[in-house]
């Protein structure tokens, strides 16, 4: 990790008042307690400027450098990566950007696919409740936000694995991001979708409690989305159910049908017009229409 010279005038972590640092040293003290005991939270380390937060954290994790529940938050990333190694960049300070590294020894690995779908239910409740936004979730793993009546994406998650028992959670999340910042007009912030609030310090304690809640229920349940009550809340929140979609999937074939349920893998269920129900594990959805 390259830290930004905070130094330089024309590079100051000041230089854009509407967009203030975080305070590492208050959220370590709202996150991290008993000096790592009694709380899930063990670090919370920001830094300035990096090329990707999960790459990072993997590395740190893969070198036992990190334990679970380290968690990792870039002001700025200049190689951040979506689903499908898309590229994800966005102005300094513009948005919250962080990894969480999670080892749930506890859970059968073949229940770990529902980590990204457990981390958009943890992020979409968080908002809700302290932004004040109507968050809903395009399986499997963006946030999305309603701006004039339109969904447009305002964040999205990546999971990783790190080593042989870790996994590593990647957030992305657009605050303050303007209109003529937008990377795609597809795009919008917490900003644009009228947040009661962009102060991104409560934002990202709201978003690390609930996550620690609906992980440690989750991991308690032995991985089950059912008992944990993952899967009825992630379906009751999921923009994709219902909906007409198009699944672009590995290898260049699609597959068109009506996203009818999620199944007990957090695969998406496809009712084709062929009269076939086609479960899609991995994919690129697009939302055609509803029903």
């Amino acid at each position: 990790m390259t830290p930004r010279d905070a130094s330089d005038p024309n590079d100051s972590r000041w230089s854009d008042l509407d967009r203030p640092p975080l305070n590492t040293a208050s959220l370590r003290r709202a996150l991290v307690r008993d000096g790592g005991h009694g709380g899930f939270w063990r670090d919370v380390d920001v830094v300035e400027r990096t090329g990707s937060t999960n790459t990072d954290l993997v590395r740190l994790a893969e070198q036992g450098k990190a334990d679970e529940g380290s968690v990792l938050v870039a002001e700025e990333q200049n190689a951040g990566r979506g689903r499908l190694e898309r590229a994800w960049t966005a102005p300094a300070r513009s948005g919250l950007f962080f990894s969480v590294l999670l080892k749930p020894s506890a859970v059968p690995v073949a229940r770990w696919g529902w980590l990204p779908l457990l981390t958009g239910v943890a992020v979409a409740t968080a908002l809700s409740r302290t932004a004040g936004v109507d968050t809903s979730l395009k399986w499997p793993n963006d946030l999305l936000l309603s701006v004039d009546g339109e969904e447009r994406k305002a964040g999205g998650i990546l999971a990783e694995r790190a080593g042989d028992d870790g996994i590593v959670i990647g957030i992305g999340i657009n605050v303050t991001l303007r209109a003529d910042e937008l990377p795609v007009p597809t795009a919008t912030s917490l900003a644009l979708a009228g947040a009661t609030t962009t102060d991104r310090d409560p934002l990202l304690r709201a978003v690390l409690r609930s996550l620690e809640q609906w992980y440690v229920r989750w991991r308690e349940a032995g991985g089950d989305p059912v008992s944990s009550g993952l899967q009825e809340t992630y379906a009751a929140g999921c923009a994709t159910l219902g909906r007409t979609v198009r699944a672009e999937l590995p290898g260049g074939r699609s597959v068109t049908g009506e996203a009818v349920a999620l199944d007990g893998d957090g695969r998406l269920i496809l009712a084709t017009g062929e009269g076939v129900q086609e479960p899609v594990g991995a994919g690129d959805i697009v939302h055609l229409r509803g029903v």
